[in-house]
This record gives C-alpha cells, structure tokens and sequence, in this order.
C-alpha cells in the first residue's frame, strides 16, 4: 500500500471557496490512495492503527473480497483499488488550512463514505462475426465458368471481376475446372493469384491444386507444385502430404505408386507438423486394399491401433469397398467385423457397400439379407442401393427380381432418377430384351427430364453387346441431328471400342468422319484403348501375344 500526494495549486480565497463549493474539499492538495489487492492485508498488520480507522470509516464493499482474489493474469494496476477524493464519489479529505502542510498527521473525516472498486480486464474480447455466406462466391464462379470459353480466356474474365475475386473464389474455380479436363486453366488462375496484392502462399492452396493435378493424372505436375510451395516459403503439412500422396496413387504405375507413398508415409512420421492423421491411414487403407495386399492392410490396421488415432466409419467403407470391387468377399467380412469389434456403428454406405460387393459375385442371398437388415435399421435405402440391385441383377439374367426392385423403388416413395433408368436399360440389354430397353429410352427421350449423354451411351453400348451395331449408327445418327443429347468424345470412345472389336471397318471410316465433322480430336488415350480392345479380342492376335511371352521366358531361361 502507497500513498501518494499531488498538489494541485497554491490557490487564491476566492478560488478556495469556489473550488470548495464545485468540488466538495477544503483543501490545498488531492490525495490518491491506492490499495493493490495483495497489499491490504499485509499493511493492515503492520500499520493496525490507521488500517482499524480506515476500516471503520470506510467500510470495503462485499465486491471487494470477491473481485481481490483475481486470477493472476490480471495485473495488479488494472485491479486496484483506487480511493479519489470526490464529493459524489468517493470520500471528500479535510486537511489542515494552513498552508504549511506536514506529512506526519493524516486527518480522515468523520463521515463515511464507499470505496470503488474497479478491475479492468486487459484481455481483448474477440468479436463474434458472422460466417461467411458461400452461397455468393459460389454464385460468381458459376457466372465465370458460364461466359468462359474456348474464344474468350479465363484471365479476361478475372481480370474484369479483380475488385471482387479473391482466394475462396479461386478455390471454387479449382473445383470446377478440377471436374473437366481443363488443368491448365488451373495453373493460370494460379498464376494470376500470386499476381495479386491481396494474395498470401498458403498451404492450402498448393494442397487444392496437388489435389487437382492428381486426379488429372498429372503427376508430375503435382510434385512441381511440391515444390514451389517449398521454394515459395511455405513448409509442408499433414493436409500437403495427403493430397500429395493421393496424387501418386492416381498415377497408372500403381506397384511404384504404392513404394512412393510409403516412402512419403514413413517421411511424416519424422516430422512434428506433419504427423499422418486418420486421413493419411484412410488413403493408404483403401489403396492397399484395391492392390489386394492384404498383409499391408493388416500391418496398417496394426499400427492404427497402436497410434493415438482410431479408425473411423470411414476407414472401414474405404477398405470393404476396395476388397468387395475386387472379389475378396472373405476380406471384406474380416473387415466388418474388425468394425463390429471396435463398436463402429454401419452407416447407408456401409450397407451399400455390403450389397453391392455380394451383388457383383452373385450372392444374392447374403445380398438380401443385408437389404432386409438395412430396411429394419435406423438407416434408409437411397437410390444407389436398388440400382446396385437392379444392374447385379440383370448381369445374372434375374429379370423378374430387377422388376421387383423397380418397383419397390416408386412403392417406399422413391423417385428414380437417370441413373436408375440407365440401370434398367443396361439390365434388359443383358437380359435380352433389346426392345423393351428401347421402349424405356424413348419414353425418356420425350419426356426430356435429365437427358444425360451417359444414356444414349448407355442405349448404344447395350446395341452393341446384343452385336447390333448397325441399330447403334442409326441412333447416333438421330442423337447427332435431332438431340439433346447430343453425342460427345465418350460416345464416339464407346462405339470406336465396339466397332474395333466387331471388326466393322466401313462403320469404323464413318464414325472417325462424324468425329471429324463435330470437331472431336481423339486424344492418345482414345486409340490406345481401342487397340487394347481389338488386341483382346483378336484370337490370331491372342496366340502370337502367347508365342511372344513364351519365346522371351525361354530367352531369359537360356541367359540364366
């Protein structure tokens, strides 16, 4: 406790007087009396006296006991107690009127008068904004991706829209070139981000694009971007990583594929920022799952487990659902009942997984009981739970079970949508019933709700593999001049396959003069595919591929 004086001025009697009747002191100093929480007791002790006087005359206020015992991130000045000499205040002082004042003797007026307290709070209060609304960014992406085209560049475009763009749109315009084949446009928008003075290197951004890149096949690409996020003064994280790895497993080589990303899996666990999270394990799961390496998959569930991290719902669909594509039903149930041991409840993706998974291998009657216990749980079917049904169905000439599911589909309540109306074409094509699937697309076709490319192709393919393909051309011909839809580059990639490997080289001379004339330039994919498909079915071609392995295994054997 301190107490420290501060004479105001030598004042006149007439300023004494006013200064008496507007301020309420008869005094030629004001007193400050400050009481630091921590102090008081320590100098009533010492100075009982003047500490029973100033206790009777000025009794503490019961805020005081509570509001002293503050937390120690208050600082002591902040939480003082602070006694100023006013009038309505605070108490008023009465000194001595002459005017040689002596510091040894302190008179305290008679009339008593509280104390305030005040403890001020040095924290900032952190301000509650609104969330954002994406609903406007996403809206002015769509208006840009709208008026871009081939003529006018994306750069224009951005440029026009400068005072408004910034990095949440361009993540949006990532998504959306991301879904077509226009990666380029990317890196361009990339380009003009950094251009930017409202533009920051983020790690985000890098990860979004490494993303993109991977699912574009562009692997290369992906690992420059690696390493301009490095070069560019950010340091790689968790999220970097995973998207990095996800871009090498998209890549065709998928055995050096799979040594890359461990080699990055056992990089990260060296590094504190960049520990693997349940993310980087789900990647790693599935795709070790797809590869059909068992033991790796166990290895990694091995370690899950040991980790700090555990699995979730996620995990186990990821994983059943690359065993069930790829036959290892016994795999499959290992995994469900691991995720039955670690009390993690299925999901409608669980149950679509498991019914599609014994769809695909024709165990139907496990496939009904996951559908029986999928209609008793919490859970609901959705519209891919029947047409996973509706097409395993018809791949095993089951037509009057696919019937059954469609119609159990409008009787819950259901609306199909394209997809089930391509599921059931695409199962009266394997059943045979080429007409009936006909029937079904013209009724689609004139009721132009959801005409999808995706179903004339679905239409052309099931001509295709009943060998009609002459019914095939006349109706690419009618898509072509009356549509929509109009046929595109997956069309003319699905009749040139069926063509190739029907060995019809007049249909084949058309169709590369319709591609010609709708302005589709095949890319090196599109013949690879169709030379792998003629290479398959060409028997000459079989056995010479067989006379080729066993002649080189003889040459390697005589080297030996």
């Amino acid at each position: 406790m301190w107490i420290r004086g501060a004479m105001v001025a030598r004042l006149t009697p007439d300023q004494k007087v006013a200064c008496s009747i507007h301020v309420g002191f008869n005094a030629h100093y004001f007193f400050c009396l400050h009481f630091p929480p921590s102090d008081l007791p320590f100098y009533f002790s010492r100075h009982r006296k003047f500490g029973n006087h100033v206790q009777s005359h000025y009794p503490l206020s019961p805020r005081f006991s509570a509001k002293s015992r503050m937390s120690p991130n208050v600082s002591s000045s902040a939480s003082s107690l602070q006694l100023y000499s006013f009038s309505s205040l605070s108490p008023a002082f009465t000194l001595p009127s002459t005017r040689c004042y002596k510091s040894t003797r302190l008179h305290l007026p008679p009339r008593p008068t509280t104390i305030a307290v005040s403890c001020v709070s040095t924290r900032h209060k952190r301000k509650s904004g609104a969330k954002p609304d994406n609903s406007e960014a996403r809206e002015l992406v769509r208006g840009l991706m709208r008026n871009f085209d081939g003529e006018r560049p994306l750069i224009s475009m951005l440029n026009k829209y400068v005072k408004v763009v910034r990095t949440e749109h361009c993540f949006l315009l990532f998504e959306e070139l991301g879904k077509t084949d226009k990666w380029l446009q990317c890196l361009e928008v990339f380009r003009w981000m950094q251009k930017q003075r409202w533009y920051i290197a983020d790690n985000g951004v890098y990860s979004k694009l490494i993303s993109v890149m991977g699912k574009k096949g562009q692997t290369r690409m992906a690992m420059w971007l690696f390493s301009e996020m490095r070069n560019s003064g950010c340091r790689p994280d968790t999220s970097v990583y995973n998207s990095l790895i996800s871009a090498h497993l998209h890549s065709r080589d998928k055995s050096k594929a799979l040594k890359k990303v461990l080699g990055y899996f056992d990089k990260m666990k060296g590094i504190e920022r960049c520990k693997p999270n349940i993310v980087t394990y789900n990647i790693l799961l599935r795709a070790f799952a797809q590869a059909q390496d068992v033991n790796q998959v166990n290895a990694l569930f091995k370690e899950l487990g040991e980790s700090i991290l555990s699995p979730d719902i996620f995990t186990f669909n990821g994983v059943m659902d690359a065993y069930g594509k790829n036959g290892m039903i016994k795999e499959m149930e290992s995994v469900l009942s691991r995720m039955k041991s670690n009390q993690c409840k299925p999901d409608i993706i669980t149950f679509n997984v498991l019914i599609d998974s014994y769809g695909r291998r024709q165990v139907f009657d496990k496939m009904e009981l996951v559908f029986k216990s999928l209609l008793r749980s919490k859970e609901k079917p959705t519209l891919p739970t029947f047409n996973s049904m509706i097409t395993n169905y018809g791949k095993a000439r089951l037509k009057e079970k696919a019937e059954h599911v469609f119609k159990k589909i409008t009787d819950l309540g259901y609306t199909p949508n394209f997809i089930t109306y391509e599921s059931l074409i695409m199962m009266y094509g394997f059943c045979d019933c080429v007409s009936r699937a006909r029937e079904i697309f013209d009724e689609k076709m004139e009721s132009k709700k959801e005409m999808k490319v995706s179903t004339l192709n679905t239409m052309l393919e099931v001509y295709c593999m009943n060998g009609l393909p002459m019914e095939a051309d006349l109706l690419l011909e009618t898509a072509r001049k009356k549509g929509p839809p109009f046929p595109d580059s997956s069309t003319y990639k699905l009749l040139y396959k069926a063509y190739t490997k029907a060995d019809k080289k007049e249909l084949l001379e058309k169709l590369l003069k319709s591609m010609d004339s709708d302005g589709i330039v095949p890319n090196k994919r599109f013949f690879l595919d169709a030379l792998g498909a003629f290479w398959s079915s060409s028997p000459a071609s079989q056995e010479s591929a067989g006379r080729a392995t066993d002649s080189r295994r003889l040459q390697r054997s005589a080297k030996t």
